[in-house]
């Protein structure tokens, strides 16, 4: 029976109904007690007996074992929570094949199932405890890994639990979905009854109280304050009693070396929380110390926070009341906090304050808090609390710090002081564009300049030389500023779109062809610059799929080109070779609404400005004067939503005057530091697809009146 001598003391019971059958075998008896020479003089034996005792053989491996068997090694050693170390024998799971393609799809579709639980269990193996960070509580402040998973050796099942006493997650999930849990338990314990006589507290010595006045904290302050003393052993260390209506429910002990702890099982609140009880305004710091030192400025109406900072904010969503362990301070004071009008949350100055912050207020309402924003102890750093402040500047600048308090910012709510640094810059034209960049034509810069992060939506009848128009103003800005652009010219091809800004920029005819007989046509040498020109200059937005793109693909990409290019121009050209699906309820009012927006608020975030090209719907009983921008096909928004409309009108007419002459219409201002409404007229050069101010201003003829249809 030499076996049972290494069976633990306590597993001596279990085996006893076991013992009494197998104890009738004689086989079995024999085999315990065969001495070692009687088997090696008798293998043929020895190999029969192993035959018929080779399932029990099995079953019993690890209790034979001469020598401690490896917890990591064997599954008979895993230590379940709460179930005692050593596996039950009937228990015993065979071993499973991993490399079972069957095994793999059920350990996959396991993940899937913990994922969606929020547990990564990529790195889990089968068959043996993980330790991994509980979606729920996040390990603590601690980060420690507290939740314990366990995948089944057979990949058909998975169990959890957090150990954490303030979480208590568990949960369980089956391949075949017959069960799944995934509940947070917080291990509730009755809140303890304190006194000062049960924590043996005692008042202040003369060594503690010096600690305080070094830090500029009186007495008097302390005393109002309940700071008592706790000894432990021959150490002396500070108590801050926390008190809620006269009631003494908690307590929280700092070492003189800065190491804190609490009582266990109390009330979570606010220290000081009683100052508060009728307070329409409240301030809240991080520590006991910073409240102490917010009354020696005058403020009593002060609580500090219970617990530590976090190290950063929570990615999550804020959790429910029964779910936010963490800030269960808040809703144990809700009553109180409810009251308050305006909250001051003057929280430490470091990332983990700061952090602390953002959670107190989006749990309050940031709407009715405001921050403290801590006064600068060099050129490059502020002073870090309350505390820091009074001891170093005193009780006056702790104040002024205090009651200057701004509002906490709000996504997309700001006040004019945010922008006053954009105003000045503005005011003292150090950006250098503040009244647009000029066009390069003088006639056309007194009613129409170039603003970084504007929209200008061009239109005119077919043929009347708006893509033409476009490109030489392109060119005179890069000629002028050096501005570069992104060109989604759908209706041309790269090779006529090329030499037509070719030609404005040689100034030449890329052809010798009959357009272009009257100048010399640019050589190979103007061809190669002008080339190495149009690759430094523009950028080219092409969608080769058969699909049309759509507006957000189109400023996708013109995202990248300012970031890897530095454009400052954008060029859509026309609207409608863009895709324009829709939803079956969006009218296609909304829709170039949107589409409109879109592009506005690119243009305004990267400072770039957008050309945008419509065509008009077409005109009934035309007279062959311009029209306007309320023509654009679609909708009237092209108008209502650009900062500048203009029509580009070609002379068709010689009684009106030279045919190469084109009256740029400018119908929208939105800026009237950039311009104003009225007409300017140019020159067209064939042969070079240049433009050049007009010497004559031709006499408009009357017009017969039109109703928009």
């Amino acid at each position: 029976m030499r076996f049972l001598l290494r069976l633990p003391q306590t597993h001596l019971r279990k085996f006893s109904c076991s013992m009494s059958v197998l104890m009738s075998s004689k086989q079995f008896l024999e085999f315990c007690l065969l001495p070692s020479s009687f088997a090696a003089s008798s293998p043929s034996y020895a190999r029969g007996l192993q035959r018929q005792l080779s399932s029990v053989s099995r079953r019993f491996r690890p209790v034979l074992a001469s020598r401690p068997v490896s917890k990591s090694s064997s599954p008979y050693h895993q230590r379940p929570n709460g179930v005692s170390p050593y596996t039950s024998l009937s228990r015993a799971s065979n071993p499973v094949d991993l490399e079972d393609g069957a095994v793999q799809s059920r350990l996959a579709n396991l993940r899937l199932k913990l994922a969606e639980n929020g547990i990564d269990a990529q790195n889990c193996p089968s068959g043996q405890y993980s330790g991994l960070i509980c979606p729920e509580c996040e390990g603590g402040d601690s980060g420690e890994k507290s939740l314990s998973l366990f995948i089944a050796a057979d990949c058909s099942s998975a169990t959890w639990n957090c150990f954490r006493g303030k979480c208590g997650l568990k949960g369980g999930v089956r391949v075949d979905g017959r069960f799944t849990t995934s509940v947070a338990v917080p291990v509730e314990k009755g809140e303890r009854k304190i006194t000062v006589e049960s924590l043996e507290l005692e008042p202040l010595c003369n060594e503690i109280e010096d600690y305080f006045a070094a830090r500029m904290i009186s007495a008097e302050t302390l005393k109002r304050n309940r700071v008592m003393q706790k000894r432990i052993g021959d150490e002396i260390i500070i108590a801050f009693t926390y008190w809620q209506r006269g009631e003494l429910v908690s307590c929280k002990y700092r070492y003189l070396t800065k190491k804190f702890f609490q009582e266990k099982n109390t009330r979570r609140i606010f220290y000081g929380l009683d100052d508060i009880e009728k307070a329409s305004e409240i301030i809240i710091v991080e520590g006991e110390i910073d409240k102490l030192a917010m009354e020696e400025a005058g403020f009593r109406n002060c609580v500090s926070v219970p617990d530590g900072a976090p190290a950063s904010v929570s990615s999550k969503e804020t959790p429910s009341e029964d779910k936010d362990t963490k800030y269960k301070f808040l809703w144990n004071c809700n009553d109180y906090l409810k009251k308050a009008s305006r909250i001051v949350i003057a929280t430490d100055g470091d990332g983990a304050g700061q952090a602390l912050a953002e959670e107190v207020a989006r749990r309050l309402g940031k709407e009715r808090c405001w921050r403290v924003k801590w006064p600068k102890k060099s050129d490059d750093e502020h002073y870090k609390d309350a505390n820091e402040v009074l001891m170093s500047m005193g009780p006056h600048s702790l104040s002024e710090a205090v009651r200057s308090a701004e509002p906490y910012p709000i996504q997309g709510l700001f006040s004019f002081k945010d922008f006053f640094d954009e105003i000045d810059a503005y005011y003292h034209r150090t950006h250098g564009h503040e009244y647009g960049v000029s066009t390069g034509w003088k006639t056309l810069d007194n009613f129409y300049s170039v603003v970084p992060g504007e929209l200008t939506v061009v239109t005119g009848v077919p043929n009347s030389g708006k893509s033409e128009w476009i490109d030489a103003l392109l060119c005179n800005l890069n000629h002028s500023v050096g501005w570069k652009f992104a060109l989604c010219s759908m209706e041309n091809k790269v090779r006529d779109h090329g030499r037509k800004l070719l030609e404005k920029h040689v100034k030449k005819p890329f052809f010798d062809a009959d357009y272009g007989r009257s100048v010399p046509r640019m050589s190979v040498e103007e061809l190669d610059e002008g080339k190495l020109w149009l690759d430094d200059t523009f950028t080219l937005i092409r969608c080769e799929l058969d699909s049309l793109p759509s507006i957000g693909w189109v400023l996708e990409r013109a995202k990248a080109a300012v970031l890897r290019y530095g454009i400052r121009g954008l060029v859509i050209d026309p609207y409608n070779e863009l895709d324009h699906q829709r939803t079956q309820r969006q009218t296609e009012t909304e829709y170039v609404s949107q589409m409109l927006t879109k592009i506005k608020r690119f243009a305004q975030h990267h400072s770039c400005h957008v050309w945008f090209v419509a065509h008009p719907k077409q005109l009934q009983q035309w007279d062959g004067g311009p029209p306007n921008l309320y023509d654009i096909s679609g909708s009237a928004h092209f108008i209502n939503k650009c900062d500048n409309g203009i029509v580009i009108h070609r002379n068709r007419d010689e009684k009106a005057g030279p045919l190469d002459l084109v009256q740029i219409c400018v119908r929208k201002v939105r800026n009237k530091v950039a311009g104003q409404i009225g007409d300017a007229y140019l020159c067209y050069d064939r042969a070079t697809g240049l433009f050049s101010d007009s010497p004559i201003t031709p006499e408009k003829p009357e017009r017969r009146s039109s109703r928009r249809p």
